[in-house]
């Protein structure tokens, strides 16, 4: 079953769970490593707010030279996000990321660990070499965002929506902003827009 979950993570934040049951991780923020690399390229939203990036998201669409996705795309499943922001300057975002395996919801939760710079954020891992590097980098607040992650130097792209669908304009920004970190159309996977999980069983939460 690991490998499940493994490839259900590469599609809420595209690493890979520490455990499977595990309770949530309190740790220390861990510092990024100093060296420069592409994600540090790239710019926050300008004015951006985290309790107005907090709330209810649709996953709209993925850029990703992920395996799994490139396999399984035909097979992504309708999925959102709820965000919480950070109580203190130093508290973790808290996020909760709910989609179907065979039919039945799951709900997955993740601490977004904050770092100096807002809008720049941290999942780690037992692994730091697997740490994932977030950036909300595009958004309005109120109708789209659009994140960057990068696990061990490799970036993928989410575009997330307010409703389960954008304007066409605001996809066509994600796809050319995906084509520059050479995430061509063949890298996109687009998410259904349809049959949501709202909530899950206890039995059915996984904590990571």
């Amino acid at each position: 079953m690991q490998h499940v979950w493994i490839c259900i993570a590469m599609l809420t934040v595209l690493g890979e769970p520490n455990t499977l049951g595990a309770s949530r991780t309190q740790g220390r923020r861990t510092e990024r490593n100093q060296t420069e690399n592409t994600i540090d390229k790239i710019t926050v939203a300008p004015n951006l707010d985290l309790d107005q990036v907090a709330g209810k998201w649709y996953l709209i669409s993925a850029a990703s030279k992920c395996p799994f996705l490139l396999e399984n795309g035909f097979k992504v499943e309708s999925t959102t996000i709820s965000l919480t922001p950070p109580t203190t300057f130093d508290a973790p975002m808290l996020v909760s990321t709910f989609r179907k395996l065979n039919q039945q919801c799951w709900e997955i939760r993740q601490e977004y660990q904050t770092t100096k710079s807002k809008g720049r954020l941290l999942l780690s891992n037992k692994n730091p070499k697997k740490n994932i590097d977030i950036v909300i980098a595009e958004t309005d607040h109120s109708s789209y965002a659009i994140l960057y992650y990068q696990r061990q130097g490799k970036i993928s792209m989410k575009l997330y929506g307010r409703s389960p669908k954008v304007p066409d304009s605001t996809a066509d920004k994600f796809e050319e902003l995906a084509a520059k970190q050479s995430l061509g159309l063949d890298y996109v996977f687009q998410f259904p827009g349809y049959s949501f999980c709202e909530t899950a069983d206890e039995d059915y939460v996984l904590v990571m």
